[in-house]
């Protein structure tokens, strides 16, 4: 024992920084909000522990040459973004469809609840980011965790930890973002509206037909968001099918469990403080809040020109449910018309909304992918 050398056993206390010590702090932070307030917490609990992880001084978990656990993941699952289609699969099984075939008008809401990915990724260049960079910031207004990782990791790797982050957590804070400004643009008038639900029926050989026409338009039409929109449509077709329930409940329980297990550390795993303490994350922060607002806002203003054209007969607030944060977004846009009349029911409208929320994110994280990697390419 006397032989071992002293600075051997202390090698790791005497390679801590104060850089390693504030993100591991930001892990706890993170695991602190996923079991004390519950923000999301099947991504950010794991999310909390692979930044700790990381952030130990000669941590064999992350190290390549000793092909730490994380490392390996990281290559399997993230590196070749399967994860994000595992998750994207099983987001499929629970998604229904109905809603929105019922009433396509309210795809054009999903459509207007991306505006704040376009505008961000605009202001994200005005502040000095590079195009790759600026898109991979932008695509957080998809308020979308998956389509966030996939977009980021293709086009701004080094982003991959702060971007995931920031998306994630306004994510889970939908229920307290949204409302202010949903109670800010529109009148109480407005949001007392009532809408009748009586829509047409929708066939099993609509719901069967839905996921394949769309996975070979979007695939023809965007082909970088195919592997998204395949894998949703997947999930969704192992659902309404009817024929594989091994497959679609193994697709919204144990796949999708896992899958999101291993994406959540490996993100933390790169949340390292050479790439996350710096003035750009303060910028994306803010960026991120921005396009999360102005999603919403869009949505909006959307859905009071419906209001206007229909005669009153639309509620504008289901145009803050064009979001992709489903089923979040439109259990806020039922919950902010009830405190106004509680006998006012639009949680279905709000849901086709939300559907084509789900769906536009996808898209639009395809349309950026399809003009900005080029240029990554050309760089």
């Amino acid at each position: 024992m006397s032989n071992i050398p002293l600075h051997e056993l202390i090698a790791g206390l005497s390679a801590i920084t104060w850089q390693s010590l504030v993100m591991m702090a930001v892990g706890g932070v993170l695991i602190y909000l996923a079991i004390a307030k519950e923000y999301e917490p099947v991504l950010l609990l794991p999310i909390g522990i692979g930044c700790i992880i990381s952030n130990l001084p000669l941590s064999a978990m992350i190290d390549p040459a000793e092909n730490g656990m994380l490392v390996v993941i990281k290559a399997a699952g993230v590196d070749n973004e399967l994860f994000p289609l595992l998750i994207f699969i099983g987001v499929g099984v629970m998604m229904d469809f109905r809603p929105l075939l019922a009433q396509p008008l309210f795809a054009l809401m999903g459509a207007a609840g991306q505006f704040g990915i376009f505008g961000t990724l605009i202001l994200a260049i005005l502040l000095g980011f590079p195009m790759n960079e600026a898109a991979s910031i932008g695509i957080i207004g998809a308020i979308d965790g998956p389509t966030s990782i996939y977009v980021a990791n293709k086009l701004a790797p080094h982003m991959l930890g702060v971007i995931s982050v920031v998306a994630y957590s306004y994510m889970s804070l939908v229920p307290i973002i949204q409302p202010p400004i949903m109670r800010l643009l529109t009148t109480r008038e407005e949001r007392m509206t009532h809408m009748e639900y009586a829509p047409r029926p929708v066939s099993k050989l609509t719901l069967v037909l839905f996921p394949i026409i769309v996975t070979i338009a979007v695939g023809i039409l965007v082909p970088q968001a195919a592997p998204l929109i395949a894998a949703l449509m997947l999930g969704n077709l192992f659902k309404e099918s009817g024929v594989v329930p091994r497959l679609a409940k193994a697709s919204e329980n144990e796949i999708i469990n896992v899958a999101t297990l291993f994406l959540g550390l490996v993100v933390g795993s790169t949340m390292t403080a050479t790439s996350f303490l710096n003035l750009d994350t303060l910028k994306i922060l803010v960026l991120g809040l921005f396009a999360f607002g102005l999603d919403t806002a869009a949505g909006i203003v959307f859905g009071k020109i419906l209001y206007v054209l229909s005669g009153k007969k639309i509620n504008p607030l289901i145009g803050a449910a064009g979001i992709s944060a489903f089923p979040m977004a439109g259990r806020v846009v039922q919950k902010v018309a009830q405190e106004e009349d509680f006998s006012n029911f639009v949680l279905m409208h709000a849901m086709g909304a939300n559907t084509s929320g789900q769906l536009g994110s996808v898209i639009a994280g395809g349309v950026l992918l399809t003009l900005v990697l080029p240029m990554v390419g050309a760089g």
